[in-house]
């Protein structure tokens, strides 16, 4: 072989080698320019306590914003393309995210995916009397520490050479909810007794409820893609009568209309009950304000509560 045909075979070998892990180094990550791991969640519940725990080593987007009811959600060709990026992805479960299970069992086949719901002990979860689940788990701080954990785990799995700082950073996070959960107590059990009622658009606050001791009315069930009744309104309408319940919720994320309903049917029997405020349900605040993290969203739904079923029973 010539001197010039040994040359170009050597220049050819080091082409092919040069592009080759160009590509391995393309398939092998897909993190950021940065280098942070790339996390996708459903909901900002899991995504906001997650960039808190991870810092500075995770980028966490949330593909369900202020104001969107995840019992609805569907999926956009935007969304798919965030979660095909993503290194792992969390997911509440429970059926929160109905729309979305086929694509997230597709994507699982790839890459991590976790729906932090399953972490729960069946024992612990909430069903209705025809056996489905609820999945609003997040408002009991020590199931949602179990949801969040299991999330912590499968990223120290995944990023193991920061798996001290992980769990170090958890630990501190849920000093905070142990803290927050005993002012909510503080506060709550000064509710009366006879008001104990906290009504509200649709029953995503069974394990609030459960958690503090008050009997929670959904006007609509778990999902919020059933139909308001006349007779749910009317028996909501006789149990704030019987028990002088002075106040009602409208939720972030839910329509209005039958609170409204509520209010207008209970002023026409010569009963007067206020809004209470706004409570975050399926949804947390906007980005950047107090009620968009999980610590503030929490704690705003509970002074809501205690100022107008305390303070406005006063």
């Amino acid at each position: 072989m010539k001197k010039r045909d040994i040359w170009l075979l050597f220049l050819g070998v080091i082409c092919l080698a040069m592009m080759a892990a160009c590509n391995q180094g393309e398939v092998g990550s897909s993190k950021g320019e940065d280098g942070k791991i790339q996390v996708v969640t459903t909901i900002a519940q899991i995504a906001e306590p997650l960039s808190i725990i991870g810092g500075e080593h995770i980028e966490v987007k949330s593909l369900m914003g202020p104001s969107v009811d995840p019992h609805l959600y569907n999926a956009s060709q935007s969304d798919i393309s965030t979660l095909d990026g993503a290194d792992l992805i969390f997911y509440n479960g429970l059926d929160l995210e109905i729309n979305m299970v086929k694509i997230f069992d597709q994507i699982g086949q790839s890459k991590p995916v976790l729906a932090v719901g399953d972490a729960i002990a069946e024992s612990d979860l909430l069903e209705e009397e025809t056996g489905v689940v609820d999945p609003h788990i997040w408002f009991d701080i020590d199931l949602w520490k179990q949801a969040l954990e299991a999330a912590v785990e499968e990223l120290k799995e995944y990023a193991p050479e920061i798996a001290d700082e992980l769990e170090g950073n958890k630990e501190a996070y849920f000093e905070e909810l142990d803290t927050l959960q005993e002012d909510a107590e503080r506060m709550l059990s000064e509710i009366p007794e006879n008001q104990r009622y906290l009504v509200t658009a649709h029953d995503a606050f069974g394990y609030f409820g459960a958690k503090f001791n008050l009997e929670v009315i959904g006007l609509q069930g778990l999902s919020t893609d059933g139909e308001v009744g006349m007779s749910d309104i009317r028996d909501t309408i006789n149990l704030i009568t019987e028990y002088e319940v002075p106040a009602i919720f409208v939720e972030s994320s839910v329509s209005p209309d039958a609170i409204n309903s509520v209010i207008e049917g209970a002023a026409s029997d010569g009963v007067e009950v206020e809004i209470g405020g706004e409570l975050f349900s399926d949804a947390m605040g906007e980005a950047n304000s107090e009620e968009g993290t999980y610590l503030g969203m929490y704690r705003h739904n509970v002074t809501t509560i205690y100022e107008a079923l305390v303070e406005g029973a006063e």
